[in-house]
């Protein structure tokens, strides 16, 4: 294959090889049976025909046409078809047959035939097979290294002797007698076409050779906070040629979440908190975005009271509630007693160091943030006597030297020991005597109403104390 020039100059890659179709005379030469020539250019089929020189026949040709397929009526005549009608012409002059089509598309294409019928019955002829015609388009090829981008001139056309190539820049010619240019990565933003040198009206489509600083980035909508429920739209754009693809991941998860230039969220959850990236890729490569961070807010839930100690709750004993919920922000937290106004406490903790009968109820707690608010469940106290104290008096008449006594009661703390519970001992005009015990200490009381009817009296008391056993023998008074 050699290059050649067609009638009117435009370049085409021919094979040559004579083709001479015939038998007894009727032959159709093609000067190339393979053609190749450039989108847009013009294109020269040389052919040339013969038939008997018999003049006792008087052989004449009526008819001569070039076509590409057939119908069931025959072959169809070029000329009659509309895409080609305007575009070509013949060069019908004695013996040469010469086709020409100008304007070239790549659906031009095809397997060329020419066909001359005589006045004969006998005296058709085709030449074939034809000649192959490939209609193709110069291309800029990219290759890329660390450092630079190769750009080189492309045909589809197999040459043995490659042509001169010319390069543009920005519509500018640049270089000459190359099939390749070298151009540094991030070196420009300009775009590169080729040409074969003498048809530089016949140029490649350009390519843009982008900065190494191409845009790409991620934007989110909403850009200021995260509630669940709310939707949340993730946006990758990146400057790429071809333009980019796409693709969404969550860091350490393998599987693409969408192929799409957005990821979007309807109602964005809690567990969706956490890390993006989009990768965008062209057939010239992959670059991945920076990570980008979600992080939901949500009101507190699953709020919960736990009690430390937690099966019984004993007077003087230290006991603490703690409030936990699942809440981000982290939730601020208040204590209050059932059918209590004012907060116990603002701590996440409501401690008593010493838990008196007194604080027995029920107590509950709120866990609060900038989204919203919520309750726990009541969580009941009940607190339990300790070890006890017994009350009770022993009532002496001094006129029959007897005594009576109250039935011991059992009180939790000091607090039993106000005045109205001495109405325990009813209110005569005798000596009545009122003690409590804890444990194995003993405190006596007494209180005259009367007088004390004689020294005697107190150890007779002493003597009834221990006959009703109301305190350890180990007491004392």
């Amino acid at each position: 294959m050699v290059l050649e020039l067609a009638a009117d100059g435009v370049l085409v890659f021919v094979l040559l090889l004579n083709a001479v179709l015939g038998q007894n005379g009727w032959s159709v030469t093609y000067t190339s049976t393979h053609i190749c020539a450039l989108k847009g250019s013009t294109v020269d089929i040389d052919c040339s025909y013969s038939y008997p020189n018999d003049r006792n026949r008087g052989i004449m040709v009526q008819e001569r046409f070039w076509f590409i397929r057939n119908e069931y009526y025959g072959p169809v005549d070029l000329r009659t078809d509309p895409d080609y009608s305007h575009r070509i012409k013949h060069h019908f002059h004695e013996n040469d047959c010469t086709l020409r089509i100008t304007d070239l598309r790549e659906r031009d294409s095809a397997e060329y035939k020419f066909r001359f019928i005589t006045n004969q019955s006998d005296g058709s002829y085709t030449g074939s097979p034809g000649v192959t015609l490939t209609v193709t388009d110069l291309q800029v090829k990219r290759g890329k290294s660390s450092a630079h981008t190769e750009l080189q001139c492309h045909s589809s056309c197999d040459v043995i002797d490659p042509p001169s190539y010319v390069w543009y820049k920005n519509g500018q010619k640049i270089k000459e007698e190359a099939s390749s240019l070298r151009v540094s990565v991030g070196d420009d933003d300009s775009s590169y076409s080729c040409a074969i040198k003498g048809h530089e009206g016949y140029r490649s489509a350009a390519v843009c050779e982008k900065k190494n600083n191409t845009i790409f980035k991620v934007t989110v909508s909403p850009s200021n906070e995260f509630r669940e429920g709310g939707a949340v739209t993730l946006t990758c754009s990146s400057d790429a040629n071809p333009a980019a693809t796409y693709v969404w991941y969550k860091i350490n998860g393998r599987t693409p979440l969408s192929e799409e230039r957005q990821l979007v969220f309807s109602s964005i959850q809690p567990s969706d908190s956490g890390q993006y990236y989009c990768t965008a890729v062209n057939k010239l490569g992959r670059k991945r975005s920076e990570y980008i961070s979600i992080n939901v807010n949500y009101a507190p839930k699953f709020v919960s009271v736990t009690v430390s100690p937690s099966n019984e709750f004993r007077e003087g004993g230290a006991v603490t509630l703690t409030c936990s919920s699942d809440a981000n922000p982290a939730a601020q937290y208040s204590w209050y007693k059932k059918n209590g106004q004012k907060p116990l406490s603002n701590e996440r903790q409501l401690s008593f160091s010493s838990i008196q009968p007194s604080d027995s109820g029920e107590y509950y707690c709120t866990a609060q943030n900038k989204v919203g608010r919520k309750r726990s469940e009541s969580t009941s106290i009940d607190v339990k006597c300790g070890d006890g104290y017994r009350l009770g008096c022993i009532r002496y008449r001094c006129q029959t030297g007897t005594f009576e006594t109250v039935p011991v009661l059992k009180r939790c703390s000091n607090r039993c020991l106000k005045n109205e519970e001495h109405k325990l001992c009813p209110k005569t005009s005798h000596v009545q005597l009122f003690f409590f015990c804890k444990k194995i200490t003993m405190l006596a009381f007494s209180a005259a109403i009367g007088h004390i009817c004689s020294h005697s009296w107190l150890e007779a008391v002493l003597k009834q104390w221990k006959k009703h056993k109301l305190c350890p023998e180990t007491s004392h008074v």
